[in-house]
């Protein structure tokens, strides 16, 4: 009997086990870190790091980034295994699987929101800070389980988009699987990982658009799509991270809107670096469409033969 069988004999509980666990592995990177609470300015007594107390998420203003990688590259996997799956699927698979990422991201948010509520100081400033680190992780999450959703049944244009959005994440996500969000003694040989880490985007973009390919003008604007996803969506992480985690401006929302706009535009010229990740996400593109055209020439010979 089949792995999917035996999922299939046991039931959505099998699926929602499926879901939760993709959600675990998208909060790994903070898991092995042992889940310290960052430093936060608002706390209400000083405290060693070695003293904060354990949350579930990393939430501070200066690891926004890393909070909606570890959210949406959770939902994404359990996306990626509800489509290659999804023949084998019974009605409920998708929605005990949605329910499961839910279930483990919401404790999670929960759990981390509660823990810092019991240590910020009093004050209005305090209650704003979590409030927004709240909200916008819950926003994260709804946006990670759209995701899930379009990668497991939408038709490959709205899948390959879907895919390019949780691409940009997965970066974040892997550099601090590799290196740890707070860890500033870095080998030289995870430096070099880190770097690479960079281009990985590009690549799982590439192979997404080959993947879907280009027979459809559905498919083309779905191609057009993630490769501007791949173009703005670092941009617009670069300038949030940089505005958020600017505390001087904390108390200005005016200023630290405006100083995120200056930063995402100068961020999508050249020198921001987000432009230079299409030029390898086009080569494999082409590698992969090739590559397609190949083998199913080779196919269709055969099958003449």
């Amino acid at each position: 009997m089949s792995v999917l069988t035996r999922m299939k004999a046991v039931g959505p509980v099998s699926y929602l086990v499926v879901g939760m666990l993709s959600a675990i592995v998208g909060l790994l990177p903070w898991l092995v870190t042992g889940m310290r609470l960052p430093i936060q300015n608002l706390w209400a007594s000083s405290t060693l790091p070695e003293d904060m107390p354990i949350a579930l998420l990393p939430f501070s203003q200066y690891t926004i980034t890393l909070i909606v990688a570890v959210v949406v590259t959770g939902s994404a996997l359990a996306g990626g295994l509800a489509r290659v799956t999804r023949a084998q699927h019974p009605r409920f698979a998708l929605a005990a699987i949605v329910v499961g990422v839910l279930l483990v991201q919401v404790v999670a948010i929960v759990q981390t929101a509660v823990t810092i509520a019991t240590g910020l100081r009093e004050g209005p400033a305090a209650k704003v800070y979590l409030f927004a680190l709240t909200a916008g992780t819950l926003a994260a999450s709804l946006i990670g389980l759209l995701i899930l959703v379009l990668i497991a049944r939408a038709p490959a244009a709205g899948a390959v988009v879907a895919v390019s959005l949780a691409a940009v994440t997965f970066s974040g996500w892997l550099g601090a699987l590799i290196a740890q969000p707070f860890d500033f003694e870095v080998s030289e040989t995870a430096r070099a990982l880190l770097s690479a880490t960079r281009w990985v985007p590009a690549v799982i973009v590439g192979l997404a658009v080959a993947w879907c390919g280009l027979a459809t003008i559905g498919r083309v604007a779905g191609a057009i799509a993630s490769f501007l996803a791949l173009w703005i969506g670092p941009t617009l992480f670069t300038a949030v991270s940089a505005a958020v985690g600017t505390r001087v401006l904390a108390a200005y929302p005016a200023e630290m809107l405006d100083y995120g706009v200056q930063v995402f535009f100068s961020a999508l010229g050249v020198k921001g670096g987000s432009a230079a990740l299409l030029i390898p996400a086009v080569i494999v593109m082409l590698l992969g469409l090739v590559t397609r055209w190949a083998l199913r020439r080779r196919s269709l010979q055969a099958a003449l033969a």
